[in-house]
């Protein structure tokens, strides 16, 4: 195998990550997706811009940078982490299996180069979820693990899939200064948002903050809206991180960093798409479908919130096609969960039977 094909091999593998349960479960469904794609049947999506992609890959298949003084990340190109390197060993902020062993290969680069140590001694953890942490364990048991009270627990219900990560050594409810080496890092708490653990984490020396799951830079949002757990809190998330100071933020996806234009350009989409939902509301008749359906309630409420999401969605795609990578991917599930969210969390567009 040449250099350039494992690359792709690899590239390809990271990004497949997280589709491996489709053909099974396309295959059960028996839909038109039970026979084997070819690139005559797959949908076709507008270009990438160029400013959506990050710098590209080495042999090993990541990039790692630096983000400002000994603030290191790394990517895939799918996901990312960071490092900190202090005089005490490295302070690694999450562990995506995705780049696995690539992390200290990573570190390993950068602590040659500075003459610094490469030993990882804390791991701080940005929420709870397997595919930004689950391989925490690769770095042993002689290092203190950090994250939220919530993380804790959510962790202790045991692994879904694959082998255990190991659990916080060190909790926090609200805010904790974690400092190593001469080095000084803020956590903190500010209510559920992508998950209910999800944390902010600051390097105030380093003009940094990471968030992870909120916003992608250059991309759209990921389907349902990152799958956020707490759709409100997502959107409040943004607004808080506009609080903090910072030059650069690590959002924990895709193959750049992002910067507060970024944020700016993915809070007026998030904005935009609500305000064409609730002209959906309004303009879809939602009479024809319950008439064609009958007592079949879920085809009619199907049907009919399918074609509210694609009158919402239109003028979004079309708005930031070519700003936003893949906004002709996943607005419509975005939509979708922005609407649900209005609907239940705001009560827009109820109405009280008389």
């Amino acid at each position: 195998m040449t250099p350039s094909s494992a690359l792709n091999r690899r590239s390809f593998l990271a990004r497949g990550a997280a589709i491996t349960a489709v053909p099974a479960v396309t295959a059960l469904a028996g839909g038109a997706f039970a026979q084997p794609a070819s690139a005559d049947t797959l949908p076709d999506y507008a270009p990438i811009p160029a400013s959506a992609l990050g710098p590209a890959l080495n042999p090993q298949g990541y990039y790692v940078g630096r983000v400002q003084k000994n603030l290191y990340w790394v990517t895939d190109g799918t996901y990312q982490a960071a490092f900190l390197t202090t005089r005490d060993g490295v302070v690694l902020f999450d562990a995506p299996p995705t780049i696995g062993r690539n992390l200290q290969r990573a570190i390993n680069e950068v602590a040659s180069s500075a003459r610094v140590s490469n030993k990882v001694t804390h791991i701080v953890y940005s929420h709870h979820h397997a595919d930004h942490v689950g391989a925490s364990s690769l770095f042993g048991r002689n290092v203190v693990r950090v994250g939220h009270v919530e993380t804790k627990r959510l962790l202790a219900r045991g692994p879904d899939l694959g082998p255990a990560v190991p659990l916080p050594d060190v909790t926090f409810e609200t805010r904790h200064t974690l400092r190593v080496g001469g080095e000084r890092v803020e956590l903190a708490w500010h209510g559920a948002n992508h998950t209910p653990d999800n944390i902010f984490i600051h390097f105030p020396d380093h003009d940094t903050l990471m968030l992870v799951d909120i916003l992608l830079p250059g991309w759209a949002p990921y389907d349902g809206f990152n799958v956020n757990e707490d759709v409100p809190g997502s959107i409040t998330a943004a607004d808080t991180a506009n609080t903090y100071r910072w030059k650069h933020f690590i959002g924990g996806h895709m193959g750049r960093l992002g910067t507060r234009q970024d944020m700016a350009v993915y809070q007026r989409y998030v904005s935009d798409l609500i305000e064409s939902i609730k002209q959906a509301v309004v303009a879809v008749d939602p009479t024809p479908f319950f008439a064609k359906y009958g007592n079949n309630s879920w085809a009619a409420v199907k049907t009919y919130q399918d074609a509210q999401t694609a009158y919402a969605a239109a003028p979004i795609i079309q708005k930031y096609t070519g700003v936003l990578a893949a906004v002709d991917v996943y607005t419509a599930s975005t939509a979708f969960l922005l609407l649900e969210s209005i609907r239940l969390d705001q009560g827009f567009g109820s109405q009280i039977h008389p």
